[in-house]
């Protein structure tokens, strides 16, 4: 009888230390990943990195491409947990999505680099792409016009404002701190409301 009850709680530890020997193995990938090229990392590395062996990255998500998978995801999750803000707030809306892009955004840019010769980037960069426009319409959800080709042309303006690029246009190469890209960010994305421009 107490073998059977101690069972389940093994289990349980079990399956808990296997979530986070994963969770480790995920933030080494992406750790390094957010600092090298795809091509430049190994197993090996991502094994050393988390201090766990590769047979045991393999158990648990298989070859490369698919532990690249699961770390996209994973980021993605993350990304959704911090980029919390209240419908039509601009200004909020902004300082979430910028708090994601100063921890993330050159990470980011370094893997759109790559899009085209690695296919478990492409698919990472696609499945990112589709958070974001989710994301775009539940915040803007109170200045979008009714589905059809005029939502379409918003969203694609507000996806086009709110890019990872125009972040790293205002950042890295123009230099500006971070309260001014904020602002210019504010200030395109209010000055696209569909709102105003029907009413001009």
């Amino acid at each position: 009888m107490e073998s059977e009850a101690r069972r389940p709680y093994r289990m349980g530890a079990r399956a808990a230390a296997m979530e986070v020997t994963r969770t480790r193995v995920l933030q080494a990938a992406a750790g390094l990943w957010m600092q090298r090229w795809y091509d430049d990392v190994t197993l090996q590395h991502v094994a050393d990195e988390a201090g766990v062996s590769v047979q045991t990255i393999v158990n648990h998500f298989g070859g490369k491409d698919e532990l690249a998978d699961a770390v996209a995801d994973w980021v993605a999750s993350q990304a959704a947990l911090t980029r919390q803000a209240p419908t039509g707030d601009v200004a909020a809306i902004v300082a979430a999505l910028f708090e994601d892009y100063e921890r993330h955004g050159d990470a980011n840019v370094l893997w759109i680099a790559q899009v085209d010769r690695v296919p478990a980037i492409a698919r990472a960069a696609a499945h990112a792409r589709g958070q974001h426009r989710a994301w775009l319409e539940r915040v803007f959800a109170d200045r979008l016009p009714a589905p059809g080709p005029a939502c379409e042309h918003a969203l694609n303006l507000h996806h086009a404002a709110t890019d990872v690029y125009l972040w790293k246009l205002w950042r890295r190469d123009l230099g500006l701190s971070r309260e001014d890209a904020e602002r210019a960010m504010c200030d395109l994305l209010t000055s696209i409301d569909p709102r105003k421009r029907n009413h001009e």
